[in-house]
């Protein structure tokens, strides 16, 4: 679900909210990191995506020693990366707290507070910040109308997809837009 350049821009952005959903091997050193790692960004054309840390381990990769993708988890981070992931594959419906709650088999308040404060952000924000990540890109990468692309991520009333886009971008989506047109020329 995840394309090549949307998982760059959270590398480049080292979003913590991202790591568990995939990670990122660099080919000269043969490392692979959490998309949070605070080292150094390797070239963009050294850089391979892999969703588990098997599959980078198998290819030849090894552990980075500052982020340690390879240490298990605690129970609540288990939790934050099963509703990251539910989120990222259905942003694009309308959800409740009570959804994501029986995806997972646990209490929506037991959900609610334990995301968190593990993540310092509500399921409903996350989710919000995932909607929008995905907006942005559609925004960069094609010429939908904004109706089009609020539909597209499940924020369907223009009203509240404006809103909510301004809040996470600073921007509206036609002023954002027009600053990548101004990017390229």
């Amino acid at each position: 679900m995840l394309t090549f350049e949307m998982m760059w821009e959270r590398v480049l952005a080292c979003d913590a909210a991202y790591d568990g959903q995939f990670y990122t091997a660099v080919k000269t050193t043969k490392i692979y990191c959490r998309p949070s790692c605070r080292s150094r960004k390797p070239k963009r054309e050294n850089v391979e995506f892999y969703k588990t840390r098997q599959e980078a381990e198998t290819s030849g990769y090894r552990a980075c020693k500052r982020c340690q993708p390879d240490i298990a988890r605690s129970p609540s981070s288990a939790l934050v990366h099963d509703v990251t992931t539910f989120l990222l594959e259905a942003y694009m419906r309308p959800l409740k707290l009570d959804d994501i709650a029986a995806h997972v088999n646990m209490s929506p308040f037991y959900v609610e507070r334990t995301f968190t404060e593990t993540t310092g952000e509500t399921p409903r924000q996350r989710l919000e910040r995932i909607r929008i990540d995905q907006a942005a890109y559609l925004l960069k990468t094609t010429d939908w109308k904004n109706e089009k692309v609020g539909a597209a991520v499940g924020l369907s009333t223009p009203s509240n997809f404006y809103r909510v886009f301004k809040r996470w971008k600073g921007a509206s989506p036609n002023a954002y837009r027009k600053e990548r047109d101004d990017a390229t020329e």
